[in-house]
């Protein structure tokens, strides 16, 4: 059977997509200062200028990066990656489960089933807390996020924190053997082997990406609107010394204090990251700042709630302890550096 034509819409989009990505800057510029003619400097034009040019820019990023992790995707089946992580001792299987975890574009909540999922089909618990950890933390949209407003040496140096987080916390959760603080029932339903799965042809992966930019998009758009919304109010308003003050540096508690302030909200990394680089603009430390960001996405309120129905409450305070003191770690170590 011949393979279905390859779709070259996106491909033929991408020259469209640079031109549009080149023309942010002098296109907002132009806007604001001629059309609009706006004052130079004040609190509203920066303001508006900010907020102009990183929505339509994180919005760019996204859509080319989700397409090609989409791609990427079709190549890990759900039942594979299962037996993949199931057959693996604990430390591989901790590295390939945050890995994976790159490419799985959840928040911590929606994450929360599959891990769910890995439990049940006999996953070593160790191994699916590195997962847990990993997909809301350093998924694509985090690390796109960090690569448009902060370069790529940030962007690489979370992902890499990021992971070392998700591997020790499971490796730890993994050595400690918990499994006794699993609730009864996940034990009692294990999964069957799957079905073999058909081999996805090129058309069917290039589908699949511009499904993953179509669904993604459409759930994340919201968020990033809000989030670059509250960074541009503080990049106009929120006066230097008032951030630095609270997060700079100098003070040794600010660091808990920003993980201890982030657990209990809720957002992902396209409302999150927006406002952190706002806080940087404002004086805040960059350790400080992505551990506040970190605790955020990594950790939720309504992630705990959902874990609750599968995991009791001792392992439950363990996982957010050793991953908030992970978090912790890393704050120090990235205000030490810069």
């Amino acid at each position: 059977m011949m393979e279905k034509r390859i779709p070259i819409l996106p491909f033929a989009l991408l020259p469209l997509w640079v031109i549009l990505y080149m023309a942010l800057q002098p296109g907002v510029d132009y806007f604001v200062d001629k059309l609009l003619s706006l004052s130079q400097g004040t609190a509203l034009t920066e303001a508006l200028r900010f907020f102009l040019f990183e929505t339509p820019k994180v919005l760019l990023l996204l859509t080319l990066v989700v397409f090609g992790v989409g791609i990427i995707r079709t190549f890990f089946a759900p039942e594979r990656t299962r037996q993949i992580l199931g057959n693996k001792p604990l430390l591989a299987g901790n590295v390939l489960a945050s890995l994976l975890g790159i490419v799985t574009p959840f928040c911590s909540c929606s994450a929360v089933p599959l891990f769910i999922g890995f439990v049940e089909a006999g996953v070593p618990l160790g191994v699916t807390f590195s997962f847990l950890v990993a997909a809301p933390m350093i998924n694509e949209v985090a690390v796109v996020l960090l690569f448009g407003l902060f370069g790529w040496k940030t962007a690489l140096l979370y992902m890499g924190t990021g992971l070392l987080i998700a591997i020790s916390a499971g490796y730890i959760i993994g050595r400690l053997r918990v499994e006794r603080f699993v609730e009864e029932w996940v034990h009692e339903i294990k999964s069957g082997p799957g079905m073999s799965e058909d081999r996805p042809t090129w058309s069917d992966r290039i589908k699949s990406g511009m499904e993953a930019v179509r669904d993604i998009i459409l759930k994340v758009w919201p968020y990033i609107i809000a989030g670059i919304a509250v960074g541009a109010f503080i990049h106009g308003w929120v006066p230097q010394d008032f951030m630095a003050g609270i997060m700079g540096k100098s003070q040794w508690w600010s660091v808990p204090l920003a993980v201890v302030i982030g657990v209990p909200l809720y957002s992902n990394a396209a409302g999150i990251i927006p406002i952190v680089q706002a806080l940087l603009e404002k004086g805040a430390s960059l350790g400080t700042s992505l551990a506040f960001m970190m605790s955020v996405i990594g950790l939720s309120l309504p992630e705990t709630i959902i874990l609750r129905k599968v995991l009791k409450l001792p392992l439950i305070f363990i996982f957010i302890g050793v991953v908030a003191l992970g978090i912790v770690i890393v704050g120090y170590i990235f205000n030490a550096v810069y």
